[in-house]
């Protein structure tokens, strides 16, 4: 909105043309999230507190869990209120890029939202069934893979680009869909996972949204992407402030949700989060390097997988529990040991991301 404000005032004063560069842009994308969430996060906290919608704990899970109970959870509300907001400020809303991530993330919160929603009311730690979330999940996943498909202008908006390797580039035609679709269901329900400790998943998803509005930005100038090597895709630079907002929202919100947290992102934030990055890693051409940078994402999707195959397959347990963080916490780990050995993790594989952007 301020962006075509911007636009209209040139013809009166010069000076409003400073807003149409990107860079700017971001950087008042990243401010503003930052802000709303740091304004609204108290009211939220005590609203939420007010009404009684605490964090139901599972009974199963560690013992050390169940000091969380009623700790107020559905704070993913307040990041997805803070990207939206920004976005819409500050990017080109006549990107159709914008809108397919802003269709995405708002779907999967909104799914999240029902989830969280029937964990409270009902009681029920497991919330919305699995064969619900999933439908909901893939409907929302495949009307935005379709509409990229069938609104690419050039070749290079279909094709993947393997990480490391200098002119490989694999045309996937209409399995485009079907890779689109699992890059964006897989990363909303890895993050998900994740999101079991305070802060935990929060930083991993603030890095990563950096990283990719690095690749956003570069990719979408033709200068950068000819001198770097990589190929050049018109119109993903806007891509880059929705990253901002990302980050600004999302620490903002670890403000509120360091150990000890204060509040949980729920369903509601982390499904919402985990599909942003999918699709903005699909829009700038970066699945595989989502996959890398994501790293701690995959690490503790597959440690469930690979539980639930052993136990079912040999009646025993590769871990002591899953997801993977639950493991060494049974292990004696103190929770914020796990925390931010995981945050470091996360950083040296998202400079290992970003060096594919000269190493190729």
């Amino acid at each position: 909105m301020l962006f075509s404000l911007s636009e209209y005032l040139t013809q009166f004063h010069s000076g409003f043309n400073v807003f149409q560069y990107l860079t700017l842009r971001t950087i008042l994308g990243v401010l503003t999230a930052l802000i709303i969430a740091l304004i609204v996060g108290p009211v939220m906290i005590r609203y939420l507190s007010s009404y009684n919608i605490g964090q139901s704990v599972r009974s199963d899970g560690p013992e050390s869990h169940l000091s969380k109970a009623g700790t107020p959870t559905m704070g993913g509300a307040l990041i997805l209120v803070a990207i939206v907001t920004s976005t819409l400020l500050w990017a080109d809303l006549s990107s159709r890029f914008v809108w397919v991530v802003l269709f995405v993330t708002i779907g999967f919160g909104a799914v999240g939202w029902v989830d969280d929603y029937r964990k409270i009311v009902f009681g029920n730690s497991k919330g919305l069934s699995a064969r619900l979330k999933i439908f909901w999940q893939s409907v929302i996943g495949l009307i935005a893979a379709i509409t990229l498909y069938h609104t690419a202008q050039f070749p290079i908006e279909t094709q993947l680009i393997v990480p490391f390797i200098k002119n490989i580039l694999i045309d996937l035609g209409w399995f485009y869909v079907v890779v689109t679709y699992f890059v964006i269901v897989g990363s909303s329900n890895a993050v998900n996972l994740t999101d079991g400790l305070d802060g935990l998943a929060i930083l991993p998803t603030v890095l990563v949204g950096g990283a990719l509005g690095v690749f956003a930005y570069l990719t979408g100038n033709f200068n950068f992407s000819n001198y770097l090597g990589i190929p050049y895709v018109p119109g993903v630079g806007e891509m880059v402030v929705f990253c901002g907002a990302l980050v600004g929202a999302g620490l903002g919100f670890l403000w509120f949700n360091t150990y000890p947290a204060q509040v949980f992102m729920g369903d509601v934030g982390a499904l919402a989060l985990g599909a942003a990055l999918g699709t903005v890693a699909v829009i700038v051409r970066q699945e595989l390097v989502l996959f890398i940078m994501g790293g701690i994402f995959v690490a503790e999707t597959f440690s469930v997988m690979l539980q639930v195959a052993s136990f079912k397959l040999t009646g025993r347990r590769v871990f002591r529990m899953a997801p993977l963080h639950h493991h060494y916490e049974l292990k004696g780990w103190p929770e914020p040991r796990i925390i931010v050995r995981f945050w470091i993790i996360t950083l040296v594989l998202v400079l290992i991301g970003l060096a594919s952007l000269k190493i190729r």
